[in-house]
C-alpha cells in the first residue's frame, strides 16, 4: 500500500485476500489451485509484484470473478501508485524549493518568473536536470571542487544553482582535450596578464585555458553562496566559474589561482567534494604561483611597507599592486583597512 495526501494505493492482491478469507481458503491451497508458488502468491498479495493479464485470466477460472475486474483493479493501483508516488514527490520538492534564491535566479534570468511555488519545483527540476529535486543530495551530482555539499544548507543550496548555470553557460565553449601539462606551461603566462584590463586579459584567459581542455565561465555572485569561484568535471572539460562584478583584482586573481591550482593538484571529479585539506592545498599553491614564498619573505623582512616601496615591488615581480597589498592583508603585514587605494575594482562584462 502506497499512500499521499490524496491517494491510497490499494493492490489488487487485498482483494485476492479478501476472497480466500471469505471462501476459508489458505494460500497453500490457493496456490495449487493457481498452479503458482506460495511464494509468487504472497508477493501478489501484498503488491510486490505486477498482476498481469495471464493471471486475471487464472483468477476468474479460480475464484470466479472476471478477468477485466482484475486487470481493471491492477491498472488503478498502478495510477494511485504513480499519483501517490508523485504528490508525495512534490510535496518534499515543494519544502527545498523554498529555501533555494529563486527570485534572484529569475531576475538573473536563470529561470521563469514565477509565484506558483509548484511551477517553482518544475523550474528548478528542469534547471537542475533531474526528475526531483531531492536527487541534488546524490555525490554524482554535485562533484564541486569547492567544499563540501550539505543540502539541508541553503548557503549550499545556491551554491548548486550557480554552479548548474556555469554547467550550462560552459556547453556552448569549445575546449580541446585536458591537458594539464599545458595547464602549468601557460600559468607563467597567465600571471603575467595581471597588471592588464579586463577587457585586454579576459578573452586572452579563455583562450589558453580552453586549449588546455577548461571552459572558463564568468557569473554575478548569487546571494547566500558565499563562493568565489567554483571548478568541476563536466563531461570532456573542467569548467571553472568565477564570480566577478564589483571584485577586487587581488580577489579575482587569486580566486582564478585557486580555482586552477584544484586542477593541477588533481581535486576535481572527487565525489565527495574538496577536503579541508584540499582548499589549503590550493591556497598555498596558488599564492606560490602569484608571489612565491621566498621572494615575498625577502620584501616582507625589508620591513618598508609604503606605497612607493609595494609599487617597486609589484614592479619587479611584473604583477598587479593590488595582489602584494592582498597578501600582505593576508599576511597579517597591514590591516584590510590600508592601502585599498592600490587595488582595482574589475567590472568584467558577463
Amino acid at each position: 500500500m502506497v499512500r499521499s495526501r490524496s491517494y491510497i494505493a490499494t493492490p489488487p492482491g487485498a482483494t485476492i485476500k479478501e476472497q480466500l478469507n471469505d471462501r476459508g481458503m489458505k494460500q497453500k491451497e490457493f496456490a495449487a489451485r493457481m498452479d503458482m508458488s506460495e511464494k509468487h502468491i504472497s508477493r501478489l498479495i501484498n503488491g510486490d509484484v505486477q498482476l498481469t493479464p495471464e493471471v486475471a485470466i487464472r483468477l476468474e477460472m479460480v475464484l470466479g470473478i472476471p478477468a477485466k475486474f482484475w486487470n481493471d483493479l491492477e491498472a488503478i493501483y498502478r495510477e494511485k501508485i504513480i499519483k501517490a508516488e508523485a504528490e508525495n514527490a512534490m510535496d518534499g520538492d515543494i519544502e527545498l524549493a523554498k529555501q533555494f534564491p529563486y527570485t534572484e535566479m529569475a531576475k538573473l534570468g536563470w529561470v521563469p518568473q514565477t509565484r506558483d511555488v509548484k511551477e517553482k519545483v518544475i523550474y528548478l527540476r528542469k534547471y537542475f536536470e533531474v526528475a526531483e529535486l531531492l536527487l541534488l543530495s546524490n555525490d554524482q551530482i554535485s562533484r564541486i571542487a569547492c567544499r563540501r555539499l550539505a543540502i539541508t544548507e541553503k548557503s549550499d543550496l545556491a551554491l548548486m544553482a550557480w554552479v548548474q548555470e556555469a554547467k550550462i553557460k560552459a556547453r556552448a565553449i569549445q575546449t580541446a582535450p585536458i591537458n594539464i601539462k599545458g595547464l602549468m606551461a601557460a600559468m607563467p603566462k597567465i600571471r603575467k596578464m595581471t597588471v592588464m584590463k579586463p577587457e585586454g586579459f579576459c578573452p586572452e584567459i579563455k583562450k589558453y585555458l580552453s586549449d588546455c581542455g577548461i571552459a572558463l565561465v564568468f557569473l554575478p555572485h548569487l546571494k547566500g553562496s558565499f563562493l568565489q569561484g567554483a571548478t568541476f568535471l563536466d563531461g570532456n572539460k573542467i569548467v571553472v566559474g568565477l564570480t566577478a562584478r564589483g571584485k577586487d583584482a587581488d580577489r579575482f586573481w587569486f580566486s582564478l589561482f585557486h580555482e586552477l591550482a584544484h586542477v593541477v593538484l588533481g581535486h576535481v571529479g572527487q565525489t565527495k567534494g574538496t577536503t579541508d585539506e584540499d582548499e589549503r592545498a590550493a591556497d598555498a599553491l596558488s599564492g606560490e604561483w602569484l608571489i612565491s614564498k621566498e621572494e615575498f619573505y625577502a620584501f616582507s623582512q625589508e620591513g618598508d611597507y609604503s606605497e612607493q616601496n609595494i609599487l617597486r615591488f609589484a614592479k619587479e615581480q611584473k604583477i598587479a599592486p593590488g595582489i602584494v597589498v592582498g597578501r600582505m592583508q593576508m599576511e597579517g603585514l597591514i590591516k584590510y583597512n590600508m592601502l585599498n587605494n592600490l587595488k582595482e575594482k574589475y567590472e568584467i562584462v558577463i
